[in-house]
């Protein structure tokens, strides 16, 4: 454990390294329980840092002011994705969200998890090492009802896997949906993605508006644009649901041949949502990288976006009663 920065009310944000037995490391500030760093071997033995990020406490800080706030390598909750009009119904009760994506609510609202400090719960080394980090967020904060307890578990597999475990009480009914928000480059975080090959197990996306709220129909994507199904290159612009219909299958894959890496995604979440495009553009980000477009892709393991809103979506419900429990690996070979 190391000192990361101090934020300006004073509390500590410290950064934790975990490193398995094949030399695989990884860096996580508790700050947003984010990932900072994720350095996996390649063929020739060499470390090659995998996730985009930056180096201070302040410019990960700063970038949540940006109109297109990147979530770099952060956790983002209560909600990942957007809830149409932040407004929801839960026991027969109206819930009005702060808003701050278009009239809509994105990734939790305006003082998200990936904003708030966490505190560490355990850190193991040695095989399968792992750290915990968790948080309450308190009755109605965003609006949310409920006071959720999260605790988050990431581990470093000896399998070189990085293993992300999510779970979750609330003192009331209320609605969840986590995800990890690491944009990936197998090429290193200075590269492009745009040569790398990706791979989705899906045949459908949630079909969406121009503000990005799903509505209610699903897409088949045989032969179409969106049919990752046989390898394609990264795309240049996505921001789309792929629906997952087997949780013993892989959800995704990334391939970049110049190095000969490898990443595949499996989760048993319903659906993982792909990510490239504006957010990125030039940000200024650790080791003096300028970002771009596609400097990264993003496979966010979730729940359907508008859930609340849906009926028919898998319910995102969690009641008081109830634990909330997801598991997602991002494994290297």
């Amino acid at each position: 454990m190391e000192l990361f920065g101090l934020l300006p009310d004073g509390q500590v944000v410290n950064s934790f390294e975990l490193i398995n037995e094949k030399g695989m490391k990884l860096k996580v500030i508790n700050y947003g329980a984010t990932i900072t760093s994720l350095k996996v071997p390649n063929k020739e033995g060499e470390l090659v840092d995998v996730v985009l990020g930056f180096d201070t406490l302040a410019s990960y800080m700063k970038s949540f002011e940006l109109a297109g706030a990147p979530y770099f390598g952060s956790t983002v909750g209560r909600f990942a994705g957007r809830i149409n009009k932040g407004e929801f119904n839960l026991n027969g009760e109206a819930f009005h969200l702060n808003k701050n994506n278009n009239g809509h609510s994105l990734h939790g609202g305006i003082h998200n998890f990936s904003q708030k400090l966490w505190k560490l719960e355990k850190q193991t080394q040695g095989e399968n090492p792992s750290v915990s980090l968790s948080y309450v967020s308190p009755d109605k904060e965003e609006n949310y009802p409920g006071e959720l307890s999260v605790s988050l578990t990431y581990t470093l597999s000896e399998d070189n896997e990085l293993i992300i475990e999510y779970l979750a009480n609330t003192t009331k009914d209320t609605v969840v949906n986590l995800t990890h928000h690491s944009y990936f480059n197998l090429d290193g975080h200075k590269s492009t993605i745009s040569d790398q090959d990706l791979i989705v197990n899906s045949s459908k996306i949630l079909e969406k508006t121009n503000d990005n709220i799903p509505t209610g129909k699903f897409l088949e994507l045989a032969n179409g644009a969106f049919d990752y199904k046989t390898a394609k290159k990264c795309p240049s612009n996505i921001d789309d649901t792929f629906v997952l219909e087997d949780k013993n299958e892989f959800a995704a894959a990334l391939f970049n041949k110049a190095n000969d890496l490898k990443m595949t995604v499996y989760t048993d979440q319903p659906a993982v949502h792909i990510y490239v495009g504006g957010g990125c553009e030039d940000i200024k980000g650790k080791e003096e990288a300028v970002y771009h477009a596609l400097s990264g892709i993003c496979f966010e393991t979730q729940n359907f976006p508008d859930a609340p809103n849906q009926g028919h979506f898998p319910t995102a419900i969690l009641k008081k009663e109830a634990s909330y429990h997801q598991k997602t690996r991002y494994k290297f070979e």
